[in-house]
C-alpha cells in the first residue's frame, strides 16, 4: 500500500458547515475563500477555439501540435522573458497537477531517491513522490541540505514562484543560484510557475518580461535549459481549471523522457483541449484582464483581513494572502467561521503554515465585498 496523505479538504467539512450555518446581515450566507478554483467565465477565445475543434474523431499527438508547441515557446518570449525555448522541449499535460504528481516516476525515481520541496508548499509535490515510492524531503535552503552523500543528494527539486500558498517570489539570483548548484550535483529542477501572470508588485517587470521570472530565464540559465522544466497551469490566469490545460516546458531531453512514458500509458491532452490552449497562449488581453479582476479583489479584501488583525506575510503574487494572528491556524478559522468565513489552514502546506491561514481571490465580487465587510465589522 502507498503511505498517501488524507485528502486534507476533506477534513474542513466541519468548520464549512459551522460557517455555513451563520445568520449573516448580507443574506449571503458561506463566503468559502478556502480553494483557489477560478469563478469567473471562461474567456470567449478559448471557448470558441474549443467549439472550433469539436469535430475530433482522431487520436491527439501526445506531444502536443506543432501549433501548440510554437504557441507556447512565442508566449514564453514575449510574457516571460524567455526568448531560447525549443519548441521540442515543450508537451501538453492533463492540467499541471497530475504532471507534479507523476513526474518523479516519469523520470523514473524510485526507493532511496530523495525529492525536494519548499515547507510551505502545494501538498502534491510530497504525493508525487510517494506515488514514485520515493523519498520526500523538505528543503528550504540549500544549505539545509548539509553534506551530500549519493543517498542525501535530491534526484529531483521542485521551485515554486510565485509561491502556493505563500505568494512569495523568487528573484533571478535566488533562481540562478538554485541552478548552478542543482547542475553541480545533476539535479533535475522543477519549477511550478502557474501564477506567474498574478504578480502584484509595482516593479513586477518590464514590457519584454511583465510577469515574474522564470527558472527558463536566461539570466538564470546562462542560455541552456539543460536539466530544467518549467510547469505551467492556464487554470488560473484564464478561468480554465474545468479544460485540465497545461504543459510544461524546458530541456528537450528531459521532455522526450517524460513523451515516452506518457505515449505508452495514455496520457494525452484532448485535441480540442490543445487547440483552446494554443488560442489561450496566443491572447494577452484577456490575461490582463483577468488580472485586473483579481486585482481590484486583492484591493478590497487585503486592508479587511488586517482590520481584522491578521498579518499578511509575503502574498507579493498569486491568488492568496498568506495570513497570520501568531495562534494555532485551526484558532483563526475558528474565528473566520464565526463570520461565515471559510478559508484553509496553512498546516494543508506543511508544518511551516501552522499559524497561517490561506485566503483565496477567488470568489465573486458580491460574496469578497461581503467578507471585507464581516471582517471590518467584526
Amino acid at each position: 500500500m502507498l503511505d498517501l496523505p488524507d485528502f486534507p479538504w476533506d477534513s474542513l467539512a466541519p468548520l464549512k458547515e459551522r460557517a455555513s450555518s451563520v445568520a449573516t446581515d448580507d443574506g449571503l450566507g458561506l463566503v468559502d475563500l478556502s480553494v483557489g478554483t477560478p469563478v469567473d467565465p471562461t474567456p470567449a477565445v478559448v471557448q470558441e477555439a474549443l467549439r472550433s475543434a469539436a469535430d475530433a474523431p482522431g487520436y491527439p499527438q501526445t506531444r502536443g501540435t506543432p501549433a501548440l508547441r510554437e504557441a507556447v515557446a512565442r508566449w514564453f518570449a514575449t510574457r516571460r522573458g524567455v526568448p531560447d525555448v525549443d519548441p521540442d522541449g515543450v508537451m501538453p499535460t492533463i492540467g499541471s497537477k497530475e504532471l507534479v504528481a507523476w513526474l518523479p516516476t516519469l523520470l523514473g525515481l524510485g526507493a532511496g531517491d530523495v525529492v525536494g520541496f519548499p515547507s510551505a508548499a502545494y501538498p502534491t509535490y510530497d504525493v508525487g513522490a510517494r506515488l514514485a515510492r520515493a523519498t520526500p524531503r523538505v528543503v528550504d535552503g540549500l544549505a539545509a541540505l548539509g553534506p551530500l552523500t549519493p543517498s542525501t543528494t535530491p534526484k529531483l527539486l521542485w521551485v515554486n514562484s510565485p509561491g502556493n500558498p505563500t505568494g512569495k517570489v523568487l528573484g533571478i539570483p535566488h533562481l540562478a543560484k538554485v541552478v548552478a548548484w542543482a547542475r553541480r550535483h545533476g539535479v533535475v529542477v522543477a519549477s511550478d510557475e502557474c501564477y506567474a501572470e498574478l504578480d502584484w508588485r509595482t516593479d513586477r517587470g518590464s514590457e519584454t518580461a511583465p510577469t515574474t521570472p522564470s527558472i527558463l530565464d536566461p539570466a538564470v540559465t546562462g542560455g541552456s535549459h539543460e536539466g530544467l522544466l518549467a510547469v505551467y497551469s492556464l487554470s488560473k490566469q484564464s478561468n480554465l481549471a474545468g479544460y485540465r490545460a497545461a504543459f510544461v516546458a524546458g530541456d528537450p531531453r528531459l521532455v522526450r523522457r517524460l513523451l515516452e512514458v506518457r505515449k505508452h500509458a495514455g496520457m494525452i491532452v484532448p485535441w480540442p483541449v490543445q487547440v483552446a490552449l494554443t488560442a489561450a497562449v496566443g491572447d494577452s488581453a484577456h490575461v490582463e484582464a483577468q488580472r485586473a479582476v483579481y486585482a481590484a479583489r486583492r484591493e478590497t479584501l487585503l486592508p479587511a483581513v488586517r482590520a481584522f488583525g491578521l498579518e499578511v506575510t509575503d502574498s507579493d503574487a498569486g491568488l492568496y494572502l498568506w495570513a497570520t494572528a501568531g495562534e494555532d491556524a485551526r484558532v483563526t478559522l475558528e474565528r473566520l467561521a464565526e463570520h461565515g468565513i471559510l478559508a484553509a489552514p496553512g498546516t494543508f502546506y506543511g508544518p511551516g503554515g501552522r499559524q497561517h491561514v490561506r485566503i483565496a481571490l477567488t470568489a465573486p465580487d458580491d460574496r469578497i465585498r461581503a467578507a471585507a465587510a464581516r471582517l471590518t465589522a467584526g
